[in-house]
C-alpha cells in the first residue's frame, strides 16, 4: 500500500511538471512566432520602402520626359511630387537599414548619391526647356547620363530588394522550422502527458480497488469479531445463568440457616452464615454488572 501511494504521489508530481513544461513550450512557441512575425513585418516594410524609392526615381523621369515633349507644366507634377518625397523616403530607408550589414548601408548611400545626381540632371534639362532651348535639352537627354543614373539606381534597388527577399525567405524557412519543431515537441509532450495521465488513472483505480479490498477485509474481520463477541456474550450469559442459580442456592441456604437455626448457631457459625449471605449478594451484583443488565438481587426477589 505504501509503495502504491508513493507511486501515485510521484505520478501526480510528474504530471504537474509535464503540464508546466507543455505550457512553457506553448509560450516559447508563441514568442518565436511573434518574433518571426515582427521580423517579417519589418522585412515587408523594407521592401515597401525600397519600392517607394524606386517609384520616386521612375516618377521623376516620367515627369521630365512628359514636360520635355509637351512643354506643358502639368506634366511636371509627377516630378515635383517625387522630388519632394524622395528625400524622406531615403531617410526612412536609411533608418530601416540602421541594424543591417555595412554593405547594405553602402548601397543606400550610393542610392542617395544617384538620386541627387539624377535630380540635378533632370533640373538642368527642365531649366533648358523652360528657357526655350528644347534642342539643347534633348541633346542633354541623349547623352544617356540620366539613363545611366537610372540603370545604376535600378541595379542598387534590385540588390537591396534581393537581399531583403533572401532575408524574408530565411525568415519564412526559420518560421517553418520553428513551427515544425514546436509541433514535434508539442506532440511528444502531449503523448507523454496522455500516457502519464493514463498511468495515473490506472494507479488511482488500482489504489481504489485495494482500498475496497482492504475495507471488505476489515468489514469481514469486524463481522468475525462481532460473531465471536456474540458467542462469548451468549457463553457468558449461559454461564451467568448457571452462576446465578448457584449463587441463589447458596444465598437461600444461608437465609434458611439464619432464619430456622438462628437460636442454635454459635456466634461464629452465625457470623459465617451472615458473611456467606453478604458475599452471595455481592457476587450477584458483580454478575449483573458484567452482563450489563442489572437485575433485582436474589434476596429482593425472595422478599
Amino acid at each position: 500500500m505504501t509503495i502504491r501511494k508513493a507511486a501515485l504521489q510521484i505520478a501526480a508530481v510528474l504530471l504537474l511538471i509535464l503540464m508546466a513544461f507543455n505550457t512553457y513550450l506553448a509560450i516559447d512557441h508563441l514568442k518565436r512566432i511573434q518574433a518571426t512575425a515582427a521580423l517579417s513585418l519589418e522585412s515587408s516594410g523594407m521592401q515597401a520602402g525600397i519600392a517607394r524609392v524606386w517609384q520616386d526615381f521612375t516618377d521623376m523621369e516620367t515627369g521630365q520626359r512628359g514636360y520635355l515633349l509637351t512643354d506643358d507644366p502639368a506634366y511636371l507634377q509627377p516630378y515635383t511630387d517625387a522630388k519632394n518625397a524622395i528625400a524622406p523616403h531615403l531617410a526612412n530607408l536609411r533608418s530601416a537599414l540602421a541594424n543591417r550589414a555595412q554593405s547594405e548601408h553602402a548601397l543606400e548611400t550610393q542610392l542617395e548619391s544617384l538620386a541627387a545626381s539624377q535630380q540635378a540632371e533632370i533640373e538642368r534639362t527642365i531649366a533648358l526647356r523652360q528657357q526655350g532651348y528644347r534642342h539643347r535639352a534633348f541633346q542633354l537627354v541623349q547623352t544617356n547620363q540620366g539613363k545611366q543614373y537610372s540603370d545604376q539606381a535600378r541595379s542598387l534597388v534590385s540588390s537591396l530588394s534581393s537581399l531583403e527577399n533572401s532575408r524574408f525567405a530565411a525568415l519564412e524557412k526559420q518560421r517553418d522550422a520553428n513551427s515544425s519543431q514546436a509541433m514535434s515537441q508539442t506532440i511528444a509532450a502531449n503523448l507523454c502527458l496522455l500516457v502519464l495521465t493514463a498511468d495515473l488513472f490506472l494507479l488511482i483505480r488500482l489504489h481504489a480497488r485495494a482500498l475496497e479490498r482492504q475495507a471488505a477485509q476489515s468489514r469481514q474481520a469486524l463481522a468475525e469479531r462481532d460473531s465471536q463477541l456474540e458467542k462469548l456474550i451468549r457463553l457468558i450469559s449461559s454461564a451467568g445463568d448457571q452462576t446465578r442459580a448457584q449463587i441463589a442456592l447458596i444465598e437461600e441456604n444461608a437465609r434458611l440457616l439464619l432464619e430456622k437455626y438462628d437460636g442454635f448457631l454459635p456466634p461464629l457459625g452465625y457470623a459465617c452464615a451472615q458473611q456467606i449471605k453478604e458475599a452471595t449478594a455481592q457476587l450477584e451484583h458483580l454478575r449483573q454488572h458484567l452482563l450489563g443488565h442489572p437485575e433485582p438481587g436474589i434476596h429482593e426477589q425472595a422478599a
